[in-house]
């Protein structure tokens, strides 16, 4: 592929997501941090009463496509 794809199947929490062609380039989405991330995310409150984003029904880092929006919204911060 390219420098904006990489996919571990050897990884033992492969897949992580029910979908085909996952990237792993960024599998700990750069985007957690960013409020208006522009992903499909739920916030959640924990025990202690914090909001936390649940970001399991969102494919945005882990589409190849997605690469040059992930750079973008890290560089408008």
């Amino acid at each position: 592929m390219s420098y904006k794809y990489f996919e571990n199947k050897d990884c033992e929490f492969y897949p992580c997501h029910n979908s085909e062609n996952i990237n792993c380039l960024f599998c700990f989405c750069p985007l957690y941090l960013i409020k208006n991330c522009g992903g499909n995310f739920n916030v959640i409150k924990e025990s202690n009463g914090k909001d936390i984003k649940d970001c399991s029904s969102c494919l945005i880092p882990h589409k190849a496509e997605n690469y040059d929006y992930i750079i973008k919204k890290l560089s408008e911060r």
